[in-house]
């Protein structure tokens, strides 16, 4: 078989990619319409639209056929105002089509954000490039975004915007436009409460890095431009809508039974999973407890990476965190499945071994083969009754998500250089300094000359 030049797959490749993801897209396209998808969700925004337009009162709404109510802050509503102006037809096209360009945004900005084995460097401009469109096109046939564009959420948008701002994190690469760092986390926590987590694990990366006597400026002035940002939206919202955000931030924002029943399959939290656990829909002091103790882990292990310049380890840890410790964090939302999946399969290449390459197909895998689905479910809350098996399935994402902190954990203590390629080489000393090396140079040098017949010793310098 004849090898393809270098040159010429790097021309083809592009064109193959490309091709690759606008097949896959459309044939996703028309596979969520033989589905007869309603985008419900996107109804409701649009109803939410409305409601700001006619004056209404927000959170008393009840919108489509399932009296689904208003759960996001006043300032999102104001986003959803353009909505009611549009047919539906052409606003669920609008919204396929916009969701599609967020998730191969998604996966660029994945791309861009993982680093090499050293942990210091971004992947290079060419292959962020080539490999995003191939990435979004096998990505968006995971569950979590089918569910997305199936409901026409918002999660890509909230996921992009957050990562955007990942890039001027110490080891996120190269950015420019620094005047806006901070925008995406604070105009994606005044839509939704969630990615609020990201201030508390800026500011807590701060903090440590300045108890360490390192740099602790980056982190602490991306960590006020966000509040900046947070307060700015959450001001302008009030000042368009004082009732309704006098109503959600005096107490409707803790809420969570708004949203549906906790144990419902699709909850996939901590606070759902103890629910099916127990067969309870009020785990009390049980998820009290874990979110604690979760929440706490979560962000000491994005903290480690970010201090480490692992800016996707660290997003995509506070990311899951965040998902874990919710209330309600419906399957839908773990969209950061994406960056999840990249990072672990990365890991598992470098480092090699049966477990690491198991682990990282059993992660991807649980996004992909929609178990939590297989069990019972419905309006008669068959979640409250299940039996092993069904928890199993139904518990994939949380433990998912548990794995890949442990998994993160284990990558940023690694020594920088420590994979495959490094256990492959014989056991011999490893010089801790550029000095040391040259003395062993100079040592198997003059052994050389004194031992005729005899090859002299190498010196590894590890940088």
């Amino acid at each position: 078989m004849t090898a393809v030049p270098l040159s010429r797959l790097r021309r083809t490749f592009p064109v193959r990619a490309t091709a690759l993801c606008l097949v896959s897209f459309a044939a996703f396209w028309v596979a969520q319409r033989l589905a007869g998808v309603t985008m419900v969700d996107l109804m409701v925004y649009r109803a939410e639209g409305r409601a700001v337009l006619d004056g209404a009162d927000l959170y008393a709404l009840r919108a489509t056929e399932n009296d689904l109510p208003a759960t996001y802050p006043p300032f999102a509503a104001l986003l959803f105002t353009p909505l009611p102006l549009l047919g539906t037809g052409l606003m669920r096209t609008l919204a396929t089509a916009g969701n599609l360009l967020l998730l191969a945004a998604l996966a660029l900005l994945t791309l861009r954000l993982v680093t090499d084995r050293s942990g210091g460097r971004p992947l290079p401009r060419g292959l962020t490039w080539l490999g995003g469109p191939a990435l979004a096109a096998l990505a968006v046939w995971s569950e979590p975004v089918w569910t997305t564009l199936r409901y026409g959420q918002i999660n890509l948008l909230i996921t992009v915007l957050v990562l955007w701002d990942m890039r001027y994190l110490p080891g996120g690469g190269p950015a420019r436009g620094r005047r806006w760092a901070g925008a995406g986390i604070g105009l994606a926590a005044a839509v939704k409460l969630t990615p609020g987590l990201f201030i508390a694990f800026l500011l807590l990366t701060g903090v440590v890095a300045a108890v360490r006597g390192g740099a602790a400026r980056p982190w602490l002035a991306l960590a006020r431009n966000t509040v900046l940002w947070f307060l700015g939206a959450t001001a302008a919202a009030a000042a368009v809508l004082p009732r309704d955000s006098w109503r959600f931030w005096s107490g409707t924002f803790l809420e969570a039974e708004r949203a549906g029943h906790p144990e419902q399959t699709a909850n996939q939290s901590l606070r759902g999973l103890l629910g099916r656990l127990l067969h309870t829909a009020d785990p009390g002091l049980w998820w009290l407890a874990a979110a604690l103790l979760v929440g706490a882990a979560g962000l000491a292990v994005a903290v480690a990476a970010a201090l480490r310049g692992r800016a996707a380890w660290a997003a995509t840890a506070c990311g899951v965190t965040a998902l874990l410790v919710s209330p309600v964090s419906w399957s839908h939302h773990w969209v950061w499945c994406v960056p999840m999946a990249v990072l672990a399969l990365s890991e598992a290449v470098r480092v090699g071994g049966r477990w690491h390459r198991a682990g990282a197909a059993a992660l991807t895998a649980a996004f992909f083969t929609y178990s939590l689905w297989w069990v019972p479910h419905g309006v008669e809350r068959p979640e409250l009754h299940q039996g092993p098996a069904e928890f199993a399935l139904s518990a994939l994402y949380p433990l998912a998500a548990l794995g890949f902190l442990a998994l993160t954990l284990r990558a940023v203590r690694r020594p920088a250089g420590a994979d495959r390629a490094d256990v492959a080489l014989p056991a011999q000393h490893v010089p801790r300094d550029r000095s040391e090396a040259a003395a062993g140079a100079e040592g198997a040098g003059r052994q050389a000359a004194g031992e005729a017949g005899r090859s002299g010793r190498q010196a590894v310098a590890k940088e």
